[in-house]
């Protein structure tokens, strides 16, 4: 009778143990469902920018300020002409900038009400398709100085005009590549990756090809034809 009872007591202590091995489980498991995993993706694509701007000062100095407008009207044509002859249609000329400077005592040190010179400054702006041709006449355009002309050249910038699109295929490359970090991320667990809970855009980096600065403002590179447009997205995803 003992012998009875006592198989029974364990039987109904084994079964008591695997209900309570099944509940844990369960409950185990549940409890990851619920949690997330956060994963970071990213992707880029490397375009070539498709117009460029270049923008230059003609700078005069003369005693007067109309002795300086009449050397400009002069020049100003010849610069156009350069300009016709290299291919460039596009061509803006701005409001010009003009100050006096005045005549400085040694002996009081200080400026006196006496004209010394008279400084013009007239900007210009050029834009095309051709970035290729943008850049060289950022170098050759200093070939005005040999006729007498002073040129004070600004770095040229380049734009890539399919950008917004381009971003808009790059976040669903991002995202895809975060789906499979948080995979091979729960394989080892013997988990898989579940529904998006949420998803926060990152900040684009256009930068140059080969470099590797990255900025929390994002960065804009217009120094250079070729350029390098990253995406991030950071993604938060159920696990099942």
């Amino acid at each position: 009778m003992f012998e009875k009872l006592e198989k029974y007591q364990l039987t109904l202590l084994a079964v008591i143990l695997a209900c309570g091995l099944f509940c844990a489980t369960k409950y185990a498991t549940n409890s990851l469902s619920r949690e997330g995993i956060t994963v970071t993706g990213s992707a880029y694509e490397i375009v070539k920018s498709d117009s460029g701007k270049l923008s230059f000062d003609i700078n005069i100095q003369a005693k007067s300020k109309a002795e300086a407008y009449n050397l400009m009207k002069k020049q100003l044509p010849v610069v156009k002409n350069y300009l016709k002859d290299k291919g460039i249609q596009n061509i803006d000329v701005k409001t010009y900038n003009g100050y006096y400077t005045y005549k400085y005592n040694n002996v009081t040190h200080s400026y006196t009400n006496e004209v010394d010179y008279y400084k013009l400054s007239q900007p210009v702006e050029i834009t095309s398709n051709d970035v290729n041709k943008i850049k060289e006449l950022s170098i050759d355009i200093q070939s005005l100085l040999d006729k007498g002309i002073d040129i004070n050249v600004n770095v040229a910038s380049y734009f890539y005009s399919k950008l917004p699109e381009l971003k808009v295929k790059l976040l669903g490359e991002a995202t895809t590549d975060a789906k499979d970090r948080a995979s091979a991320m729960l394989k080892a667990t013997h988990n898989k990756v579940g529904k998006i809970q949420s998803v926060k855009m990152g900040v684009f980096q256009i930068t140059d090809v080969d470099s590797t600065n990255v900025s929390d403002m994002g960065i804009n590179d217009t120094s250079t034809i070729d350029k390098k447009v990253t995406a991030v997205a950071n993604v938060v995803f159920k696990i099942k």
